[in-house]
């Protein structure tokens, strides 16, 4: 089909809800969406402008398109899904698992077993989870066992194969871990009680249990059977705990899903939650690729339906940072205080968590890869041209205008080349004059870098607000870089970006990894300087002391420094010692300078 016959075929699509498949050349399934208005939403691939480029790619490799009219978009949102999974096109997101998550079952039997596993069968039998650590299913078995006595046999246990008395008890009930239901010494009524319990403690219900526990420890006091009142205030004790090591949320909230998103360019990262009966049952990250560029809200409305379908939810609230349509039947939340909201913040900082994780196993396993993502990002949150590469900062140190100082730091591939950083001792400039020094520093910095034919940065960064800016600026002008180093300055005071020509500064999220870098950047630019402003303060203190002694040079203050470590030290040196250090005559020569109001030694 051609582009023309592309574009008449969207012009007379439905204005209704549905779904649209888009064929390449091959005729293969490259893009499953979903649309409320199928007309709009398709003709808006179609539009002279398209801003991301793999949307460009996209339209470019469309060579058919077919739709699907449904009677609402919850129904669209879960055909979309249902197409996805089946035909996994190459533009959409993915929500590929491969792990096996085990189960918590309770078998459809006479007198049910209730055992961990990874496969479900479709027998009637309910399934519980599934649950993303394997560490929770044990604490909760240990629990059920604990708490319960069950039976863990095979065995039929209907009435009329116990009728016939083929079964023996086993060591399971000579420990008290059966009551040996198989040789009818228990009722099925009260082991379906029991099940009803775990089926309720399962669902994030604790409260019931509690309370049968607390029925029989009382009915077990007043027959003053205390033994017996005793263990079900262990097992009280024993669920307590337990819940307590739960993250209780609030006892108002109830049967709810949250899922919050956190992405980059490439990658979103999702942390899901589901709360039941005030506590946290159930929670799960996933990190999920972006073909298309997509915005955490198109992020969110493929996986809320996805894991919801995952974990077998059936709560009707679901809290999310945005709007989004999941159908009428399901109600949608974006809190903006409250419980529900520290709820969406906890959701969250388990995203950002799990973001920070995957970042970290990149750092160590794939340093090249974390750097590129790095500077990609600068790239973006800069509005830069090229990747910054190499990147320069300048900072001026000085003290009342005394032993005015520059240095410059060198980052190549966002980490420091140490063997690269620069000082500068100002030259040009008298007295207390940052605009000037800075002025002087760029322009000698880049001119011999002009002059050697040495790489030039990608962006230099000024440690100062707009006056530095300006002054480093007429160094670039005046040496012809305006175009061709991207310069910006970072104020102290607020931390914002301040660019050539441009009152409004950028303001940085604080968390952003970009701001990070710079914020490096100029305290390794201030540390560097203050350390060669401290070196010269140093000698120029010494200078004044030692320097105007008649008959002293500079290799033996280098002596008496080695020896004495401070001039406070060579002051306070008797005759004697100085001799020691330097011979007679200069010893006295130093002695008299310091102590003149000592008679002239023989």
């Amino acid at each position: 089909m051609s582009k023309d016959a592309l574009k008449l075929h969207v012009q007379a699509l439905p204005s209704q809800p549905g779904v649209y498949q888009f064929y390449d050349s091959q005729e293969r399934i490259i893009y499953v969406g979903k649309a409320k208005n199928l007309k709009n939403r398709v003709s808006s691939y179609f539009r002279k402008q398209v801003d991301s480029r793999k949307t460009q790619r996209l339209v470019k490799n469309i060579t058919l398109i077919k739709h699907i009219v449904v009677p609402t978009e919850s129904d669209a949102l879960i055909l979309e899904n249902t197409l996805i999974k089946e035909h996994q096109p190459r533009y959409n997101i993915l929500l590929r698992d491969d792990k096996t998550y085990p189960w918590i079952c309770i078998k459809k039997e006479a007198f049910p077993r209730v055992f961990t596993t990874r496969k479900i069968q479709k027998d009637g039998s309910e399934y519980f989870g599934p649950f993303t650590n394997f560490k929770t299913v044990r604490l909760l078995m240990n629990l059920i066992q604990d708490l319960y006595p069950l039976r863990n046999c095979s065995y039929d246990l209907r009435p009329k194969s116990i009728e016939t008395k083929n079964y023996k008890v086993c060591l399971e009930y000579h420990i008290g871990n059966c009551l040996g239901a198989c040789v009818g010494e228990q009722r099925e009524s009260n082991y379906d009680h029991q099940i009803r319990e775990i089926r309720a403690l399962l669902r994030g219900n604790f409260s019931e249990a509690i309370r049968g526990f607390q029925q029989k420890m009382s009915i077990a006091a007043d027959r003053l059977d205390f033994e017996e009142a005793q263990k079900q205030k262990t097992k009280i004790e024993i669920l307590t705990n337990y819940q307590s090591k739960s993250a209780v949320v609030s006892a108002t909230i109830s049967n709810v899903d949250v899922c919050s998103v956190i992405s980059d360019e490439q990658t979103a990262y999702v942390n899901y939650l589901h709360v039941a009966y005030g506590s946290i049952v159930r929670f799960h990250n996933m990190e999920i690729k972006k073909k298309l560029e997509e915005s955490d809200e198109d992020v969110l409305r493929v996986v809320v339906v996805e894991l919801r379908r995952r974990f077998a939810s059936t709560s009707k609230d679901v809290i999310l940072p945005v709007s989004i349509d999941l159908g009428d039947d399901i109600r949608v939340t974006v809190p903006k205080k409250g419980e529900k909201k520290k709820l969406l913040d906890l959701s969250l900082r388990n995203a950002k968590q799990g973001r920070l994780e995957q970042l970290k196993q990149i750092k160590i396993s794939d340093p090249q890869q974390h750097s590129m993502r790095l500077l990609n990002q600068m790239k973006k949150d800069l509005r830069l041209q090229v990747l910054p590469e190499h990147i320069e900062c300048f900072d001026n140190s000085n003290i009342q205008g005394s032993n005015p100082v520059a240095a410059c730091v060198v980052f190549r591939q966002a980490k420091p080349a140490k063997k690269e950083y620069r000082h500068y001792i100002i030259k040009t400039v008298t007295g207390a004059n940052d605009y000037a020094s800075m002025e002087e520093v760029i322009y000698r910095r880049y001119k011999r870098l002009l002059e050697e034919k040495q790489s030039l940065p990608q962006l230099i960064v000024i440690d100062g607000g707009k006056g530095q800016l300006s002054s480093a600026l007429l160094s670039i002008d005046a040496l012809g870089l305006r175009q061709k180093i991207a310069v910006i300055g970072i104020a102290k005071r607020l931390e914002e970006i301040y660019y050539p020509n441009d009152p409004i500064p950028l303001y940085l999220d604080k968390r952003s990894e970009t701001l990070k870098i710079i914020q490096q950047l100029r305290n390794e630019a201030h540390r560097f300087g203050v350390r060669l402003h401290r070196n010269r303060r140093s000698k120029s203190a010494v200078s004044s002391s030692l320097d105007n002694i008649p008959g002293i040079g500079e290799k033996t203050i280098v002596k008496l420094l080695k020896n004495f470590k401070s001039v406070k030290r060579i002051k306070e040196a008797k005759l004697a010692e100085l001799a020691t250090a330097i011979g007679t005559a200069k010893a006295k020569e130093i002695y008299q300078h310091f102590h003149p109001e000592k008679q002239k030694l023989g």
